[in-house]
């Protein structure tokens, strides 16, 4: 026998049903542009990683798990290596200038905050292919650097930048600074500057109540800064090109080759997955490591 709501019931009731359709309304189309545009590639992706290649370059449906058996080789893995440590270096780096930019951002007066905050979002203004070679024509041998150098009398020959792996790490560097600057500046603009003045008061000096208090409460910032440089950090490939040249090898250039001159792409597929892999699991470390030491 079905039992009979009471009035209150019925508008419980009905409300939770709104409730229900307003939630669904808000979340349907994310998630279906989610799964129509993220998911389904990337499945697509995966199945293609595990077929075979055809002599002219098409992809035949035959399974060949051999192609994640390649990413064993000993070049395979240099090229793996140098691109981590490469996104790490340029984590780090910029961590080290973008939490001091940000830190002066966030004391700043609010109308002098929004200027230096505008300053900081301007160069996504310009097309990043725009800004990677303004990079080339100040590190170039006949730049603007070797030539205030040399005009100077500091050097007497133009020093070599273009097309090594420090004008890659620098036109990561300056390609990807705002985004640590950003999160760190949201994180630090709420922290509460009494803490630190009372743990001065508590006999704590400058650098050890930075260390205790105010990066341990700005830890979010941190996270979100490092996973938005170095996720795209470790899969760039128009940086390596226009500033490393033929003689700078990433990743993401040994992928873009694979799809387009060698016409591999179950192996390219291969490496995408074994690359998306390999990222997901640095950042879970990431966020487990970050996580224990703020239980601590």
């Amino acid at each position: 026998m079905q039992a009979v709501l009471t009035p209150a019931e019925q508008a419980a009731e009905q409300k939770r049903k709104a409730d229900r359709r307003q939630v669904t309304l808000l979340i349907g189309p994310p998630t279906a542009w989610l799964l129509l545009f993220f998911m389904l590639p990337l499945a697509v992706i995966l199945v293609i990683s595990f077929l075979t290649r055809g002599t002219y370059g098409d992809i035949r449906p035959v399974f060949n798990p051999g192609n994640y058996g390649q990413l064993l080789d000993v070049n395979v893995f240099i090229v793996f290596a140098n691109s981590v440590w490469l996104a790490v270096l340029t984590t780090v780096a910029c961590l080290l200038v973008g939490y001091p930019m940000a830190y002066f951002i966030a004391r700043q007066p609010q109308p002098w905050r929004n200027v230096c905050v505008l300053l900081v979002i301007i160069p996504f203004w310009t097309n990043f292919l725009v800004r990677t070679y303004a990079i080339m024509l100040l590190i170039r041998d006949e730049g603007v650097i070797n030539n205030l150098l040399l005009s100077l009398r500091l050097i007497t020959t133009p020093i070599t930048m273009l097309y090594t792996p420090f004008a890659v790490f620098v036109g990561e560097f300056y390609g990807f600074l705002p985004f640590m600057i950003l999160p760190l500046y949201v994180a630090i603009e709420k922290f509460d500057f009494s803490l630190l003045e009372a743990a001065h008061d508590a006999g704590a000096n400058i650098a050890r109540a930075f260390m205790r208090i105010m990066v341990p409460l700005t830890m979010p910032g941190i996270v979100a800064g490092s996973i938005l440089v170095f996720i795209p950090a470790i899969g760039a490939f128009v940086t390596p090109i226009v500033l490393g040249g033929a003689k700078v090898l990433l990743i993401g250039n040994l992928i873009d080759r694979e799809y387009s001159s060698a016409r591999n792409w179950p192996l390219a597929s291969a490496k995408s997955i074994s690359l998306m892999v390999l990222v997901s699991i640095a950042t879970a470390i990431y966020f487990r490591t970050t996580t224990e030491q703020d239980r601590l």
